[in-house]
């Protein structure tokens, strides 16, 4: 962890509550939160001893006793609040999606590369150690060449249709808020697809309450890939190679077990997460292990593969006819 890297929070609703408690619980230093009104940043810093609150993002990015702003606003927002924070000289964790779209995500990157700044996509899951186990054993060869990805995020959430998952103005869906888990997952895995195949069916408000997606690599390997927010799926994930397989466990994308199988079915490896809490505190200590080092992109999930994910995602919103009042 690179010494003295103090974190400012950026929104306060449930996603920044999840990861200030993980930052809390190992070791980070919080040292202020913003928001739109005074009393939202007071309720939240009261309620997780956060010794700063500022009424505004402005005065959050401003304070000379953060270094690191992590944004956790809904997606229409995330462009504008990493470039402001940007803007001020502060390095930045981005909840995903990344940006609306690839645009903006190429205007956030290009920002923070002119600045010497790191912006790192919040995409917790790629930095879990059951992922870091996972990529060991297909670098050993231990499946063989992997040929197929098989990924479903299902949940049965809210069907108000004021709430911001079916509200197009905030950017909702099942694509953006949980399609992006398994179509990051399968660019970790495969890289940047060479052709995208999608089908949906949309809510009342019309967004996306489910996809189906399928991506085809170079090679012939394949993703296949599902989500939906209204119908609660087994949420696994199984990697398919010419040697084997991985079967990951429910909930694929938390910290979760696998099974390592052969071509004859017969068991390899078993993992088991030792990982007691959400795990968001990994994606923070690489955010401050590539400022420590000095650097603005690191292997496991850099910039430049935040735009291409957000190329994609535009793609499969130019198939499945989704766009946004924002854009």
């Amino acid at each position: 962890m690179a010494d003295g890297l103090r974190w400012g929070i950026l929104g306060t609703g449930w996603i920044a509550g999840e990861q200030v408690t993980d930052l809390l619980g190992n070791g980070f230093t919080v040292a202020a939160v913003g928001s739109r009104s005074s009393q939202s940043a007071t309720d939240f810093a009261e309620r997780f001893g956060i010794p700063v609150a500022h009424g505004s993002y402005e005065d959050l990015v401003a304070d000379p006793g953060v270094d690191v702003i992590y944004v956790a606003t809904p997606h229409p927002y995330h462009a504008a609040n990493a470039t402001l924070a940007l803007g001020a000289g502060k390095h930045v964790l981005l909840e995903k999606p990344f940006t609306i779209n690839a645009v903006e995500a190429r205007q956030v990157v290009d920002l923070a590369e002119s600045k010497g700044l790191v912006v790192l996509e919040a995409m917790w899951t790629r930095f879990l150690p059951h992922m870091v186990r996972i990529r060991e054993i297909i670098a050993a060869g231990t499946i063989g060449e992997v040929r197929t990805l098989i990924a479903d995020h299902n949940q049965n959430l809210p069907k108000d249709p004021g709430h911001r998952l079916n509200d197009p103005a905030l950017g909702g869906g099942a694509l953006l808020d949980l399609g992006i888990y398994p179509i990051s997952f399968s660019f970790d895995l495969l890289g940047a697809p060479a052709s995208v195949y999608a089908i949906a069916a949309k809510t009342a408000t019309g967004v996306d309450r489910q996809d189906a997606i399928v991506f085809g690599y170079g090679d012939g390997q394949q993703a296949v890939l599902h989500t939906a927010l209204d119908t609660l799926g087994p949420n696994t994930a199984v990697i398919i190679g010419t040697g084997g397989r991985i079967e990951i466990e429910s909930v694929w994308y938390t910290p979760t077990g696998f099974t390592v199988f052969d071509s004859d079915g017969e068991l390899v490896e078993r993992y088991d997460s030792e990982v007691s809490n959400r795990g968001m505190q990994f994606q923070a200590w690489e955010l401050e292990r590539l400022v420590a080092a000095g650097v603005t992109a690191g292997d496991l999930l850099p910039p430049e593969q935040s735009v291409r994910v957000m190329e994609t995602l535009d793609e499969i919103r130019r198939q499945i006819g989704l766009s946004y009042p924002s854009e």
